[in-house]
């Protein structure tokens, strides 16, 4: 199966033109065979992001694309490759060429890099996903999460030059890191194709990274979860995400919470919630029950004749606000508890119960019996 083009890019489908534009140089720049030499691997991602851009950043071939996917450009697949060929099929397309004329050239040396920063350099933001249990939720905690991000090459310092080596200045753009292209009467400012917008160039990129001035590496970031977090909760650690090719800035690192289930409490929002078994005896007559809380627990009167399903709210004693100064509540569900072995005295006390109330004659409540009849009217 075909990849999806969006996907090839990393953006949405909702993407605007600009968005697409800057998603192609970004990647074509990662896998350039100038950048990967002899990398065939790398080599066969920039002919894939350069073949999707070139059918995305067509509004025409956009559409049809959408309707149709690569089959529309397939001149194998009958109508399909009507349509392709009439938009001019990617097939025939130099990648290299369509990188030139969107950005001027593959640009040889430019890929190593320099000092100065351009947003394409910039470190990737990372995502790390963290479980946690509902009372460390409650309570805050603090957790080493270990993740593999990219770090500053040990052995060129981050400059992407090998050690000794020395820098130029581009001779292209004359250190600006920037041309200015003509068409017409436009004058088109453009990330320069030979430095990649670097405004020098590296005599002898650094081996182990490449030219890069980063490596992938393990890493281990202490975080802070605050009080009150639920699932779905995105936390940001500045900085903490990948280092950013030949000493640009660092990227930075989201953790995403999520709350594992608890064995007694059921939690929403901010407020926590729990069923408590109560003895028929308790219900009917009267009584206190012991019921817990997150921390701890605590005594609750049950008035006599309280009904199954009744819900009592202790203020106060849910989930701390995330935001906010006021906790949520603890909502307390009394479930009455039917015995399911009993012995024979305990039957025939409980016979001697139902004859007195008059239970075989009536053996739902007057209430009840209203509503049914009135139902049924």
């Amino acid at each position: 199966m075909a990849e999806d083009y969006y996907t090839l890019l990393g953006v949405a489908k909702s993407a605007s033109a600009d968005e697409l534009k800057k998603a192609y140089r970004k990647r074509a720049m990662e896998f350039h065979p100038d950048r990967n030499p002899g990398n065939k691997e790398a080599e066969e991602k920039f002919k894939k992001v350069s073949r999707a851009y070139e059918i995305l950043g067509d509004e025409g071939k956009r559409k049809q694309y959408d309707q149709h996917g690569e089959a529309a450009f397939d001149p194998n697949m009958g109508a399909g490759a009507g349509r392709g060929q009439a938009s001019g099929g990617f097939r025939g397309a130099d990648p290299r060429d369509i990188f030139e004329q969107m950005f001027g050239g593959g640009g040889g040396g430019g890929f190593g890099g320099g000092s100065s920063e351009t947003q394409d350099d910039a470190g990737e933001d990372l995502r790390v996903d963290l479980k946690i249990s509902l009372e460390e939720a409650a309570e805050g905690v603090e957790r080493k999460i270990p993740y593999r991000k990219h770090v500053a090459c040990a052995k060129c310092s981050g400059s992407g030059a090998e050690p000794g080596s020395k820098k130029s200045r581009c001779p292209t753009c004359g250190g600006q890191g920037q041309v200015v292209r003509s068409n017409g009467f436009f004058q088109m400012r453009q990330v320069c194709p030979s430095c990649g917008g670097q405004g020098e160039r590296i005599d002898k990129p650094c081996k182990p990274c490449s030219g890069e001035g980063r490596t992938v590496a393990e890493s281990t970031v202490s975080l802070r979860i605050p009080p009150g977090v639920d699932t779905g909760t995105k936390l940001r650690s500045s900085g903490n995400g990948s280092a950013g090719r030949r000493g640009a800035s660092a990227g930075d690192l989201y953790v995403y919470i999520s709350v594992t289930d608890h064995q007694l409490f059921e939690r929403d929002g901010n407020d926590l919630a729990c069923s408590v078994p109560v003895k028929f005896s308790i219900a009917a007559l009267g009584g206190k029950i012991v019921v817990p809380k997150l921390k701890g627990k605590t005594t609750l009167n049950i008035p006599a004749g309280t009904q199954g399903g009744t819900i009592f709210r202790l203020r106060g004693e849910g989930m701390p606000p995330l935001r906010g100064s006021t906790s949520g509540d603890l909502l307390v569900r009394v479930d009455i508890d039917v015995p399911k072995k009993m012995t024979d005295k305990e039957k025939d006390a409980l016979k001697a119960y139902a004859t007195a109330c008059g239970d075989e004659a009536a053996p739902v409540s007057e209430s009840w019996r209203a509503k049914f009849k009135e139902f049924f009217r």
